[in-house]
């Protein structure tokens, strides 16, 4: 009878490295969930008091201003880590949003705040799609799709976070202190600094292949290939125009349309959801409750929504959670039993924070492989398009008085994502899948 060899010393010494990579990145993202969703947490309290005199819309932009910084982050991310490496860019991002917040906690008018909120989101955009890289580097060999679904699960728990130090600070110290405690990440940056190792996908970029075979020798990590040739700014666009050409636009323009819906909807909850929770009668701590309890749906949904689109396919999952995250949303415009309402969160969270990964997937797997690099980014690009848009839309509505209506217009973004989706998939499937394209999942909230 045989068993199986043991681990060698070695490799069990590079899987606890790697899995120090993978936490170091992790609490990078804590931190930028925290940042994102403390703004949604503060809401409700900034406009009861007037804070600065901010109104309903006053207060949509603001969230806008925070994801318009965003999509600037992750525009500039790939280019700026191309240049100064992928770990320099993830401290760079944790000390920017970090001191945006200070900026936001001293701030004596609404313009200061604003500006603070637009840095803080040029971080926060920043971070993440390098985490993402960092963390697909060093997972262990054949892990990286789980890898970056529990990375993912950070920024949830980064909102269920920001819910609970609203909930203990606002009352006895007042909302500064929120945003005093989105300071502290700074002290973490030089503990980045120090502990990150650089990313092997840059180190093999930049052609110094001995140090990045060490490290991956020592992380016990497979050695990325390099690239046969430099991508000119020509093959770039040659990329981005073969996505228009013959029938193709119809498909790339019915991905960007689901995608703007999807981060519509995302970000406008995740900005909306207390303050429309107060609206509709519940105190100022059960609103903040439902942020919890949304943002724990939302780490059982990565959790789950990559096996279940491994079983059923990325395109229907993603049309069919669309389509149940837009019946969760118009749901909590009925106000009901706290008990009902908050099962009620919990699932929406669930199928909401997953659907819109399930749409980058569908364009990953539906890509022709030369093709899905750009697909996968572009598509992604103009979902932030969405992303601003939401937190004003729900300005607008609470301004114009018609607050009831937020969760209404939310809800129709997630059914008119689950139609563009579900028509470009169908579509897809009657020209076949391209030869070549592997299903990976692609994060890029």
């Amino acid at each position: 009878m045989s068993s199986s060899p043991s681990p060698s010393p070695s490799t069990a010494r590079g899987s606890r490295l790697a899995l120090l990579v993978i936490g170091l990145c992790w609490l990078a993202v804590l931190f930028d969930g925290l940042d994102m969703f403390i703004y949604g947490s503060v809401l409700p309290h900034l406009l009861e008091t007037k804070t600065f005199g901010l109104t309903p819309d006053q207060a949509g932009d603001l969230g806008s201003y925070a994801t318009f910084g965003m999509l600037v982050g992750a525009l500039t991310a790939g280019t700026v880590a191309d240049r100064i490496g992928r770990k320099k860019l993830m401290v760079a991002c944790v000390t920017l949003f970090s001191l945006a917040s200070g900026l936001c906690a001293i701030a004596g008018s609404v313009e200061v705040f604003g500006l603070g909120r637009t840095l803080a989101g040029v971080g926060l955009g920043g971070l993440l799609p390098t985490a993402i890289s960092m963390v697909s580097d060093y997972a262990p060999r054949g892990r990286a799709a789980i890898v970056i679904g529990l990375l993912m699960t950070a920024h949830h728990a980064g909102g269920i976070l920001s819910a609970y130090v609203a909930k203990w600070l606002i009352d006895p110290v007042g909302w500064r202190a929120a945003f005093w405690v989105c300071v502290l990440p700074l002290l973490f940056a030089p503990v980045l600094a120090k502990f990150l190792p650089e990313s092997l996908s840059f180190l093999v970029a930049k052609g110094r292949t001995e140090e990045a075979r060490a490290l991956a020798t020592k992380y016990d990590v497979e050695l990325p290939a390099a690239k046969s040739g430099k991508k000119t700014a020509a093959d770039r666009w040659d990329a981005l125009a073969n996505l228009f050409r013959g029938g193709e636009w119809i498909q790339t323009l019915l991905y960007w349309l689901a995608s703007f819906g999807g981060l519509l909807l995302v970000y406008g909850v995740a900005t909306w959801l207390p303050t429309l929770m107060r609206a509709e009668g519940y105190a100022l701590g059960d609103a903040l409750s439902f942020v919890v309890v949304f943002n724990l749906g939302g780490i059982v949904g990565m959790l789950v929504a990559g096996r279940a689109a491994d079983r059923f396919g990325a395109p229907r999952i993603s049309a069919l959670w669309f389509a149940l995250t837009a019946a969760g949303v118009f749901l909590l415009s009925v106000h009901m039993a706290q008990t009902v309402t908050m099962i009620v969160v919990f699932f929406t969270g669930v199928f909401l924070n997953s659907a819109q990964t399930m749409i980058y997937a569908t364009v990953s797997i539906r890509s022709a492989p030369q093709n899905r690099a750009t697909s996968v980014g572009w598509t992604s690009g103009m979902g932030r398009f969405g992303a601003v848009f939401g937190p004003w839309l729900g300005g607008q509505l609470l301004a114009s008085g018609n607050g009831e209506l937020g969760f209404t217009a939310f809800a129709i973004a997630g059914l008119s994502s689950m139609v563009f989706i579900g028509i470009a998939a169908l579509r897809s499937a009657r020209r076949g899948t391209p030869r070549g394209a592997d299903q990976e999942l692609v994060s890029a909230h």
